[in-house]
């Protein structure tokens, strides 16, 4: 389902869908389009995208096409899900300690949705940290 989503090709797009995305919350999905994490992840962000249109935009980058950011954010997962606010990152507390990102797949659509608009309300007030809705330390087992 990742070709239904719109792919970032190099690191000047992904910059430019950053900086350009005025009043909605980018979300984007690092990671490769044939990987079986990543494709539970797009199938998701796909059945939502239009849902969330108002307030989130959705884009798909492959690390492998674009090296440009894993290491300045540590993109060594399988999939990781990332979320931008007007050109700042917007870190999300999940209750995994991990603050930066999501780097497992979220199998419930509502879940997803939840968390962007979680993201995108803590965010128009100026917070570069939202707590996210539910916790997810006992969830997922790493």
């Amino acid at each position: 389902m990742a070709y239904l989503l719109p792919h970032l090709h190099s690191g000047w797009e992904v910059d430019q869908a950053i900086v350009t995305a005025e009043d909605r919350v980018v979300v984007i999905r690092f990671g490769h389009d044939n990987d079986a994490t990543c494709m539970v992840q797009d199938e998701i962000l796909m059945s939502i995208a239009d849902k969330v249109k108002n307030f989130a935009v959705i884009y798909l980058v492959d690390i492998t096409e674009v090296p440009d950011f894993n290491n300045m954010y540590e993109l060594f997962d399988d999939c990781t899900t990332m979320f931008f606010y007007r050109n700042k990152h917007i870190m999300v507390d999940l209750g995994t300690g991990n603050n930066n990102k999501i780097n497992w797949a979220l199998a419930d659509k509502q879940e997803m949705i939840d968390i962007i608009e979680m993201v995108y309300r803590g965010a128009r007030k100026g917070r570069g940290l939202v707590v996210s809705p539910k916790d997810y330390s006992t969830k997922y087992q790493y």
